[in-house]
């Protein structure tokens, strides 16, 4: 079976127009889009389709899971929806007909970027032959590591790991439960050593920090913005493995269908020859339009898709084996404001974040983004100075487990008084890494800082970057994802996320608890 180019509904026509031609512009409207946030490089295309259609495209962005679980709950509050893939809401009760109209609007398959030097010694260049198990053979021995999206947070990391595990079944129809080779996967995932919520944060994160991974799996779209940016060390081979792939179609779905003609016009401008073209140029992504021809960049080969899971439960079963079993264990350390000015709702609302990741948050991106089996969990709590550190581990995941059970415990004893030691309390945060990778290095280590104020206690940040150099090797790779909060100083934050390699988040403008979800994409 080969990659679709066009698949699911053809939209319906306003009269005068055909599918795939840009019409004149009609009555000027606004739609309201759920959008992936990989979408975000559409936005320079959107002022020309207004003025071809007169409609104004208004794209609110949110990660798979959650975009899946506000459109089944009926409480995105948007007109449309435009994701990378729609197959897992097509899984969940009412998901298949969520959407009145579905219309892909190009393509682009994940696959395996690695550097091209690694992949010469690996006889991997000027050969189609690669698969999947050739990969996994690689990352056995220790010669290969790679970067991939969170699966829970990202569709192309969900992609991968679908692809991976049906290729590795070898299978040809929809992946069972008992077609999940746990050993397999558990050996493969063992080679992911950068992870993170977005797919374009990864490429950064992978260009930035070269040695932290061998190779990359994201969407052909991504590896090709690398190879064009002149960002990368070295070029990279694009691998396709052989034994299949997952291809992502992109398709906008009309949620609301009262904004039917809004929704045509639209699409039929995506889908014209032109704007076809002007995809593959500044996007990378191919068309999903039969006829419009392939850009050399793109591999010509015919393309194996591999089956997606039949069931909701097949593939929750893939997620939460991912996270509990196959990949790496993390060790996740929060370094959290208690001063004085976080008294009152500013402290509940730390609390209800941290008690959602400890199992209080049922709803689908809850589930996944809840602190998982062989998870550390530390959590510092500093004002004027550190206050105190505590360490968990899960051994268990649902709700009613004593190890989250003792997490929402201690979240809920917190009380906030004092000062604001910003920088004291990130370095003892780093000790602590040094001191936990030192013993356990196997573990994804990360930081997650969160304070509601700047600093005027303890260490200066000159002081914290001489102590942070001083750290070993393995230390200083630790990641810190900020959350500005309150007064906290955007800039001192963002500069903390830079030196460290990491990202700042605000919660300024929306809830510490998506935000503190959106970080455990990240970890």
């Amino acid at each position: 079976m080969v990659v679709m180019t066009a698949c699911g509904s053809t939209p319906a026509t306003r009269p005068g127009a055909s599918p795939g031609q840009s019409a004149s512009p009609g009555k000027p409207g606004v739609l309201r889009v759920l959008a992936g946030s990989e979408l975000a490089d559409i936005e320079p295309l959107l002022g020309d389709l207004r003025a071809a259609t007169g409609i104004t495209v208004k794209p609110v962005y949110a990660g798979t899971l959650d975009a899946t679980d506000r459109i089944i709950k009926h409480t995105a509050d948007v007109d449309a929806a435009w994701l990378s893939s729609d197959r897992y809401l097509r899984l969940l009760p009412g998901g298949a007909t969520a959407a009145s109209a579905r219309t892909p609007t190009m393509t682009s398959p994940v696959v395996l970027g690695v550097w091209t030097s690694l992949a010469t010694r690996f006889g991997w260049t000027g050969t189609a032959s690669v698969t999947w198990a050739d990969v996994a053979a690689k990352v056995a021995t220790g010669e290969l590591t790679y970067a991939m999206t969170n699966p829970a947070a990202s569709n192309s990391g969900f992609s991968a790991l679908v692809g991976v595990a049906a290729a590795l079944a070898g299978k040809s129809d929809a992946l069972q439960a008992s077609d999940i080779r746990t050993d397999a996967l558990t050996s493969f995932f063992s080679g992911q050593t950068l992870t993170s919520g977005s797919s374009g944060w990864l490429a950064d994160a992978f260009v930035n920090r070269p040695q932290d991974a061998d190779g990359i799996i994201n969407y052909e779209s991504v590896l090709l913005s690398l190879q064009r940016s002149g960002r990368l060390r070295e070029p990279l081979t694009i691998i396709y493995p052989k034994d299949g792939i997952i291809t992502a179609d992109y398709p906008m779905l009309l949620l609301d269908p009262a904004r039917q003609d809004a929704y045509n016009r639209v699409v039929n401008w995506l889908r014209s020859p032109a704007v076809q073209q002007r995809l593959q140029a500044d996007t990378n992504r191919r068309p999903a339009v039969p006829g419009v021809a392939l850009d050399p960049r793109f591999t010509a080969t015919a393309l194996a898709e591999l089956p997606f899971p039949a069931t909701q439960a097949v593939a929750d079963e893939l997620l939460t084996s991912y996270f509990d079993h196959f990949r790496r264990p993390s060790h996740a350390i929060f370094v959290l404001d208690v001063s004085g000015s976080m008294a009152g709702q500013r402290l509940a609302d730390l609390t209800s974040a941290l008690t959602g990741l400890a199992g209080a948050d049922t709803s689908l991106s809850g589930r996944f983004t809840r602190f998982r089996g062989r998870e550390k969990v530390t959590l510092v709590t500093f004002n004027g100075a550190v206050v105190g550190a505590r360490d968990f581990t899960v051994t268990a995941t649902e709700a009613s487990s004593p190890d989250l059970a003792a997490i929402r415990s201690y979240v809920a004893s917190l009380h906030a008084e004092g000062g604001t030691a910003i920088y004291s309390a990130l370095a003892d945060a780093y000790r602590r890494a040094a001191d936990s990778i030192a013993r356990e290095p196997g573990y994804l280590t990360s930081i997650v800082l969160m304070t509601d104020g700047e600093n005027n206690a303890g260490l200066s940040a000159s002081q914290f970057r001489a102590s942070y150099r001083g750290l070993p090797p393995a230390a200083q790779a630790v990641r810190t994802f900020c959350v500005i909060f309150g007064e906290a100083r955007p800039d001192d934050l963002r500069s903390i996320a830079t030196d460290t390699g990491g990202a700042a988040f605000d919660a300024r403008a929306s809830s510490l608890a998506d935000v503190f979800k959106d970080i455990r994409g990240y970890q």
